[in-house]
C-alpha cells in the first residue's frame, strides 16, 4: 500500500519488522527474500565490526561510528543506541544531525580516521543537511587517507 502521500510510493520498511516470513507484496512483489538478504548482509557486517574483523584503511580495527542523518535517520539510531546501552561493546557512537559546520566539527575532533565508520543514514540519499555532513566527513577522511580506495572501508 503506498502511504507516503507526497511522493506517492510504497513504504516496505514494515516488512523489516515482519519475522514470520509470510509474503509481503510491494507493487506485486514479494520483498521478503530481499528484506532478508539485506538483513543478513547487515548481521554479517555489524559482526565484523564488533569482532574487529573489519579493519580500516592502516589495517587498525574500528572503534567508532558516526551515524550521520537527520530526522529519522538520525532519531531512530540514537533512540536504540540509547536503549541498548546496558549492552554497549567497546565501539564508541557519534550522531550528526545538523547541518551547522560546526557539530560535525566537534565529532571530527574527537575521532581519528583511521579508526571510524560513517554511517551515512537516508532514504532518498538527496537529503542536503545529510550529504552536506557526507561529503564534509569525506573530505575530512580523504585529508588523511588520501586515496579515494580507502573511503570503502570507512563509509557505508
Amino acid at each position: 500500500e503506498k502511504i507516503t502521500r507526497p511522493d506517492d510510493r510504497a513504504v516496505p520498511h514494515v516488512a523489516l519488522r515482519h519475522r514470520s516470513n509470510t509474503p509481503i507484496i510491494v507493487d506485486g512483489k514479494d520483498v521478503m527474500p530481499e528484506v532478508n538478504a539485506v538483513l543478513e548482509k547487515m548481521k554479517t557486517f555489524s559482526q565484523a565490526i564488533i569482532s574487529g574483523q573489519w579493519k580500516g584503511y592502516t589495517g587498525k580495527a574500528i572503534t567508532d561510528v558516526v551515524n550521520i542523518g537527520i530526522g529519522g535517520s538520525d532519531l531512530g539510531p540514537f533512540m536504540v543506541t540509547e536503549a541498548l546501552r546496558p549492552y554497549k561493546n567497546h565501539l564508541t557512537m557519534h550522531f550528526v544531525s545538523n547541518v551547522d559546520g560546526t557539530h560535525i566539527a566537534e565529532v571530527l575532533k574527537k575521532v581519528n580516521p583511521e579508526t571510524t565508520l560513517f554511517l551515512v543514514a537516508s532514504k532518498t540519499f538527496t537529503t542536503q543537511e545529510t550529504m552536506t555532513n557526507a561529503h564534509s566527513a569525506r573530505d575530512w577522511f580523504l585529508k588523511t587517507a588520501g586515496d579515494e580506495k580507502h573511503v570503502a572501508k570507512h563509509f557505508a
